[in-house]
């Protein structure tokens, strides 16, 4: 695909890709984008995604053409192939780019951290205009595949273990047909209660070892979509929140406190703040990363954090 200019000087132009909420093409939010980029005085050059797996592709060719500025439209998924594309190319390429984005996710929560606001694109430019650079923290997940092959990815927001990792996956598909946030997470956590809730499980936190049946884990860098809200990703630890298993009530109690950002409150909540996670074993619980199902690891695995390896942009 090739890149449609807009300026003629690449080193200070911005390297756009937009990606499509959801897969679907909005002509005309994109056209009122690239309006207020103009406007701005912003030169940059863009190409679409075609699908999900193509974003690294693109952020590569980005790189491979010189921009020193990558902005994603788009959510946490396409932040996370970024920051995965980013992390295979040499420290001083990667140190010579400032990633940045303007939320157009299903999930824009890494966004939301920073204060971005979707439905606010016009400020969000104005801000990544002052070109502020904040070097940031990323989590890795070290797992083998069902190859037995080593393995790793990076996240910028969280990896969920069990129950929420399943809804997640439901909400990422009710959401199109519900459009809310939150009445999509309501529908699949209604939906998950008819399910297993529990998964047998053996994690390593520090000096504890946790071995017995937990309803979900969240590694957090950031707010972990609630799960870890006091996380940030610049202190070089990860905030975990392993849920026991509640009572009915207490679950619909654990729910409210969610949406309340108040989940740390509830009693089956159990926070650590760590270096790193070994998961001895979770082989009946799905796993997510940035919101996307993964392929579950086979065996143990674990979850690391490694300091300030990527430039971000954020307000100022």
């Amino acid at each position: 695909m090739e890149l449609v200019s807009n300026t003629s000087d690449k080193k200070d132009r911005w390297g756009i890709i937009y990606c499509p909420k959801g897969g679907r093409y909005n002509r005309h939010h994109w056209e009122k984008i690239q309006q207020c980029l103009r406007s701005e005085g912003v030169g940059f050059d863009y190409v679409q995604s075609e699908n999900r797996g193509s974003v690294e592709r693109l952020v590569k060719m980005m790189i491979n053409n010189g921009y020193k500025t990558i902005i994603m439209v788009g959510g946490d998924s396409a932040l996370n192939d970024a920051v995965n594309c980013l992390m295979r190319t040499d420290t001083a390429v990667r140190n010579s780019i400032a990633l940045g984005v303007i939320p157009n996710g299903m999930m824009n929560d890494f966004a939301c951290f920073w204060g971005f606001d979707e439905s606010n694109y016009e400020q969000t430019i104005k801000d990544l205009k002052v070109h502020r650079v904040r070097k940031i923290d990323l989590g890795r997940i070290q797992y083998l595949n069902r190859e037995q092959e080593k393995c790793h990815r990076y996240f910028l927001n969280c990896v969920n273990i069990g129950l929420i990792a399943s809804i997640m996956n439901l909400r990422n598909r009710t959401r199109h047909w519900l459009g809310s946030r939150t009445l999509s997470f309501l529908s699949s956590f209604i939906l998950m209660t008819f399910q297993r809730l529990d998964y047998k499980m053996h994690l390593k936190i520090n000096e504890d070892e946790i071995k017995r049946r937990v309803m979900t884990v969240c590694i957090g860098n950031a707010l972990g979509y609630g799960q870890t809200p006091n996380a940030v990703p610049y202190n070089g630890l990860l905030d975990v929140s392993v849920v026991y298993q509640p009572k009915m009530v207490q679950l619909f109690e654990g729910f409210y406190l969610f949406i309340k950002n108040k989940i740390l409150n509830h009693r089956s909540v159990h926070p650590y703040r760590t270096h790193e996670v070994v998961i001895k074993d979770s082989s009946q619980a799905l796993v997510s990363i940035d919101g996307r199902l993964m392929h579950t690891p086979k065996g143990e695995y674990r979850i690391t954090v490694e300091q300030e390896v990527i430039n971000f942009l954020i307000p100022k």
